[in-house]
């Protein structure tokens, strides 16, 4: 396991509850791309892909972890679209 790694998806895990707590509660996507999420999305799940297939390490769930925060705000995302869809009419 690489201790540098494991920083690096801890560091990037922090922001990730902020994120979906700000979209939740703030109920529209100002700011927010779906592209970018879903770019994200891709990285943490190859991220899964490769620990599994070739490095198995206890590094694999935090990238589970952020990969499921990352599908949280996404789904967040389509929440708030539909929510403001229905408002406008």
């Amino acid at each position: 396991m690489s201790i540098f790694e494991a920083l690096m998806l801890i560091c990037f895990g922090a922001a990730w509850p902020f994120s979906i707590y700000k979209s939740y509660t703030s109920k529209t996507n100002k700011g927010k791309s779906i592209i970018f999420l879903y770019v994200v999305f891709i990285g943490y799940i190859s991220g899964c892909i490769h620990k599994a297939l070739y490095n198995y390490d206890a590094v694999i769930f935090l990238y589970a972890l952020n990969g499921l925060m990352v599908f949280i705000d996404i789904l967040i995302y389509y929440r708030n679209k539909r929510q403001y869809q229905i408002e406008v009419i």
